[in-house]
């Protein structure tokens, strides 16, 4: 496989072969590294990379440069490589305008001159965006192939599998990709067996299901010890925080996840508000840089997979999973998060995954490109998902129950939304039927306020209203509120029957269930703030006091 490039571009010779020098001492065993005094030269070299189908994977160009300035130069290489990681040079001085490039051009990072030692001030930078490059790069000629129909509800799922698990994929759809019937034939396979997936070693698997082909990629689906201090149920924000905490402080830290790992914030296109990240990242980011930080703290990852039940012998947590094995543990943490609420209409389940999403809007983007879509919900991830969309469909009309948008979202969100020619708010809107041969085709909408009803076409609607709680496995020994979210810490003792199941000389600990030793975390918790910064420490919260119950074993 050929290196991808890393440009460099400084008019100062002294300056350029100073960061040409540490660049290519730190990187070049994985990329080949092109330096230029000239950003017009620098620009004639990545057309003719492109038209070689070359890759690059990141730039670094000075601000101050005679020919244009760098973020100039940025803006004009990004629409050639939109994928690549862009670094912009600066002196102090040029720091308002570095900052002001985060928002015109998306840089992802300024880095002030000098950078000297560069082992503290330059390879974490850029290792970070690297790392961050080579999470969503795709190389056309290898790796893992899914080959199906758009608008199938299979397809669709093994997408979102994989995807939410960071394993990287190429979607070809039969009837628009130019390669996918050579696959078919060369797999003697026919349309009656899609979706089909092809491995890297060439292998096929027809129509698989998702433990199986978490099996194929290498996902662990069995525990390997007998006891662990901690088994976090959920992977999620709050689960993934939990992890993080508990592998770190030492604990033998078993995680499970029935799908894939980020919960609902995995699918998020862009979360800007979340602490420490100026230029916002993905939900997939942000999964991917917690996964990759828990397992390196020795956190054990399952998935998929799911618990069935849960049972208390002696004081230690018996943990029943779908395949009928058993994990043993201390405690337990649920982190199992809240989902959207379905769209109760007549006949949309035979949608759901052809034209109806339930969040996936990073998975399903693509294949609205051009398109009229509709998006149900004024939250911040339908906001997020609208601006998402933008890139790709003709246009994105959000429909919301409000009056207005600034009821239910954002303030900076509502503003880039305004400021987005191709998105439209439909205030005092929703949907009240569904209909279409197979897959998705039309919607009709009603004005709540006049009562007038529109039909219009669309092939996708994605929605993002309420949240439910993922609890229906949970065992009856543990209390959830009507809503069936988890009660826990002084809501128990709220309860008339909170000395029945409660019999420690102790307070339930905040996060703690009516089980002592099982705790609740996140989402999933009744009385839990919403979000992914709260969520992050819901998880640590919990840490906090299984720590304080099994220095009481």
């Amino acid at each position: 496989m050929k290196l991808p490039f890393i440009i460099i571009v400084d008019d100062d010779t002294q300056v350029l072969r100073a960061i040409q020098r540490d660049i290519r001492n730190k990187y070049r065993d994985e990329y080949r590294i092109a330096a230029t005094e000239s950003a017009i030269e620098a620009l004639e070299l990545i057309k003719e990379l492109k038209l070689k189908n070359e890759t690059v994977a990141a730039f670094i160009s000075d601000q101050r440069m005679p020919e244009m300035e760098g973020i100039e130069f940025l803006e004009k290489a990004r629409e050639i490589f939109p994928e690549a990681k862009q670094v912009l040079l600066t002196a102090y001085s040029d720091i308002e305008a570095a900052i002001r490039a985060i928002n015109t051009v998306k840089l992802d990072y300024y880095l002030l001159k000098p950078w000297d030692p560069p082992e503290e001030k330059l390879y974490p930078v850029v290792n970070d965006l690297l790392d961050d490059w080579q999470a969503q790069y795709k190389p056309d000629h290898e790796g893992i192939r899914i080959i199906g129909f758009q608008w199938s509800p299979k397809s669709h799922k093994l997408k979102e599998f994989l995807s939410g698990n960071l394993v990287p994929f190429l979607w070809m759809d039969i009837e628009a990709h130019p390669e996918a019937e050579k696959y078919l034939m060369s797999a003697n396979s026919s349309r009656s067996d899609l979706p089909l997936v092809v491995l890297p070693d060439g292998s096929v698997l027809a129509d698989p299901s998702l433990s199986d082909l978490g099996s194929k990629v290498g996902l662990r689906q069995q525990a390997s010890e007998k006891m662990y201090d901690v088994v976090i149920i959920g992977a999620g924000p709050a689960g993934l925080a939990a992890s993080v905490y508990g592998s770190c402080e030492g604990l033998k830290t078993l995680l499970i996840e029935r799908s894939n790992p980020g919960g609902q914030a995995s699918s998020s296109a862009r979360i800007e508000n979340y602490l420490g990240f100026p230029t916002g990242l993905s939900g997939a980011e942000l999964s991917r840089r917690a996964i990759t930080q828990t397992l390196r703290f020795g956190t054990e990852i399952l998935t998929p997979q799911s618990v069935k039940n849960i049972s208390v012998r002696d004081g230690y947590k018996i943990i029943e999973l779908s395949d009928g094995s058993l994990v043993h543990s201390k405690t337990i943490v649920i982190a199992t998060g809240a989902s959207y609420h379905k769209l109760e209409l007549p006949g949309i389940e035979q949608f759901t995954g052809a034209g109806v999403y339930y969040g996936a809007a990073s998975v399903e983007a693509h294949a609205c490109r051009d398109e009229n879509i509709y998006i149900v919900g004024g939250g911040n991830s339908a906001c997020q998902a609208a601006l998402y969309m933008s890139k790709f469909a003709k246009e994105v009309h959000i429909l919301i129950r409000q009056d207005a948008l600034k009821k239910a979202a954002a303030n900076y969100l509502v503003e880039n939304i305004a400021a987005t020619p191709n998105i439209k708010v439909i205030p005092n809107t929703e949907v009240i039927s569904v209909s279409g041969d197979k897959v998705l085709e039309e919607i009709t909408l009603k004005n709540t306020m006049s009562g007038a009803e529109t039909t219009v076409p669309t092939k996708a609607l994605f929605i993002y209203i309420g949240v439910r709680p993922g609890t229906a496995w949970v065992s009856d020994i543990i209390l959830k509120d009507e809503k069936g979210f988890i009660l826990s810490g002084s809501d128990l003792m709220k309860e008339r029957s909170y000395h029945t199941f409660w019999k420690l000389e102790r307070e339930p600990y905040i996060p703690e269930t009516s089980v002592p030793g099982i705790f609740a975390s996140g989402d999933v918790r009744s009385g839990a703030l919403a979000g992914i910064s709260s969520a992050v420490g819901e998880g640590a919260l919990a840490i906090r006091f299984v720590r304080k119950y099994l220095q009481e074993m």
